[in-house]
């Protein structure tokens, strides 16, 4: 009992300094058994010291008169894609709210996983996790990959000008010179014009 006591205490310990917004999981305390863990983390939900969001997923933050105050959705979707090894993408309405090509926030924040599907309620705000093919994953710089996503929801026939020099600009911000060159290959055509008219434009 003394030796659960100690183990217990250390959790919440280690709860308690961690800051508002850290997301929890039954493999967050490595030196302990897993599903050991998970007790402990469901009864101090039940406490109320976390906040159960989904199957083996626990969140510390703060409780307003306006419900509880969440982390952004794509900090809560790398943090579970780390503990289930799985990539994630932003894909969508989600994707061109993160880049700014739109302000309206997606209630259903949806994210393409190499790991399982699942969906997580944040109050009146859902992730989906949707499980996707390897392919959709080869274009590996973290912009070029959101701006190829927010564009294959925008379509082809639909990109504005002012989308385009939105576009352009975060391209020139942030060329990814380490993964650009397999990223172009690994990109639709359509896409593939535009990273490359944007960077020779650049060097010219």
């Amino acid at each position: 009992m003394a030796k659960e006591n100690k183990v217990i205490n250390i959790i919440k310990a280690r709860i308690q300094e961690a800051p508002n917004g850290t997301l929890f999981f039954n493999n967050t305390f490595l030196e302990f058994d897993d599903e050991y863990v998970g007790q402990i983390l469901s009864d101090l939900a039940k406490e109320g010291m976390i906040h159960h969001l989904s199957r083996g997923v626990y969140l510390k933050t703060e409780e307003t008169r306006f419900g509880l105050v969440y982390p952004p959705v794509e900090d809560i979707a790398e943090a579970i894609a780390r503990r289930d090894n799985a990539q994630v993408i932003p894909t969508g309405a989600t994707a061109q709210n993160i880049l700014g090509l739109s302000t309206q926030v997606p209630m259903n924040a949806v994210f393409l996983t190499s790991g399982s599907a699942r969906k997580i309620k944040l109050g009146g705000r859902t992730i989906t996790f949707r499980r996707a093919v390897p392919k959709n994953f080869a274009v590996k710089g973290r912009y070029t990959c959101l701006i190829v996503q927010a564009l294959k929801a925008i379509g082809e026939g639909n990109v504005t000008e002012e989308d385009l020099a939105h576009i352009q600009a975060l391209i020139l911000a942030h060329p990814e010179p380490g993964t650009i060159q397999a990223d172009l290959a690994a990109m639709p055509y359509w896409i593939r014009r535009i990273f490359v008219k944007t960077l020779k434009n650049d060097k010219q």
